[in-house]
């Protein structure tokens, strides 16, 4: 929760005052590699708290138990949502805290469009965990580098530290369907120009829902096919 955080801060933080240096907008470049930096947070730490928490019980041997106990799959679920939710709650923090301290970058500057903000990012975190976690059930630790690498595959077209229009044509094409790309680019629009587009947080709101709702259908549908074959295999 706390060391790639610092290290990702104080490395990229500390590149990105030396590139400041170089430009003439310092303060601007300094705060888009800052905003991507720790907003990415929110969908990493979402994702991998998931993934994790259910590897964990591959890990320790305890898959089986847990799903011949009385808790439902929905209550599993949600029980991997708020985990996740408080460890990501902790992140941020700590990492704003640490950007603040060192580069005056506050997160607060968006105002009360940080909340959905936070929340837009924090769905696709958990969309892109349940599908990652819907392979996970299915296929076991085999694939567990998946919940290291799962997100990390969506960076490249999330627009965390350039603009779509730096993509090549096929790659904003599938930026365009990601929830994450509106927000950030609605975010650099607050560091340019003073304010976010609505029309930004609607269109990553708009795909986020679609997102979740397959994913928990995806993972739901996984789990209980790879119920049938028999969960012990997996451990």
């Amino acid at each position: 929760m706390f060391y790639w955080p610092a290290m990702d801060l104080f490395i990229w933080g500390l590149t990105g005052l030396y590139l400041a240096t170089l430009s003439n907008n310092s303060k601007e470049l300094i705060f888009v590699i800052l905003n991507g930096l720790v907003f990415w947070i929110i969908i990493w730490r979402a994702q991998y708290e998931i993934n994790v928490n259910i590897l964990s019980e591959m890990w320790d041997k305890n898959l089986v138990n847990v799903v011949a106990s009385p808790l439902t799959i929905w209550e599993w679920i949600t029980s991997l949502i708020i985990v996740g939710f408080i460890k990501m709650i902790i992140s941020l923090s700590f990492s704003a805290i640490i950007a603040f301290i060192f580069y005056q970058y506050n997160i607060f500057m968006f105002g009360l469009q940080l909340l959905p903000i936070t929340i837009g990012l924090l769905l696709f975190g958990w969309s892109a965990g349940f599908i990652v976690a819907g392979f996970i059930v299915r296929y076991g630790i085999k694939i567990q580098t998946a919940a290291w690498t799962g997100v990390a595959l969506i960076a490249p077209f999330s627009a965390l530290y350039y603009p779509l229009s730096i993509l090549p044509n096929w790659a904003q094409k599938i930026a365009l369907v990601l929830p994450p790309s509106h927000i950030f680019e609605g975010m650099r629009d607050v560091l340019f120009k003073g304010y976010f587009p609505a029309e930004k947080l609607f269109i990553g709101f708009a795909l986020n829902i679609p997102y979740l709702l397959l994913s928990l259908w995806f993972f739901v549908f996984m789990f209980n096919k790879s119920k049938k074959i028999g969960l012990g295999r997996l451990i």
